[in-house]
């Protein structure tokens, strides 16, 4: 009997891990986004058609999800603004695959006032 509690208990414990894992990035408010802003030094693709961007000075990587398959592309976006400065936001989260928070999803990407990328809903 004894057996079967652990199993039942580890069992639970590897459903919440799965869920904490695998939920998704909040989409919240712009209001409450954080904000970045610097000048971009990298653009590449990551992950599966992520736009990425690493800025001067900041060892995070932070990136459109599928940004490839939502209309941006990394020629244009690098012809239009590497070395430029732009503004990023994104929600706080926390996942156990980013446990130092070294990776931050866009939820809004701005340059020069204009918003090349949202997906925030008002």
């Amino acid at each position: 009997m004894k057996i079967s509690h652990w199993i039942l208990l580890l069992f639970g414990l590897f459903i919440i891990l799965c869920m904490l894992i695998l939920r998704p990035v909040p989409i919240v408010p712009e209001s409450e986004c954080l904000v970045v802003s610097g000048k971009v030094t990298k653009i590449f693709e990551g992950g599966t058609l992520d736009a990425c961007f690493r800025l001067e000075g900041d060892p995070t990587v932070y990136y459109i999800n599928r940004g490839l398959e939502q209309g941006l592309t990394l020629k244009g976006l690098r012809d239009s603004l590497m070395g430029q400065e732009i503004t990023m936001k994104y929600p706080e989260y926390w996942t156990p695959l980013d446990p130092n928070h070294t990776i931050k999803h866009i939820s809004k990407l701005e340059f020069q006032g204009e918003t090349l990328f949202t997906e925030l809903r008002d």
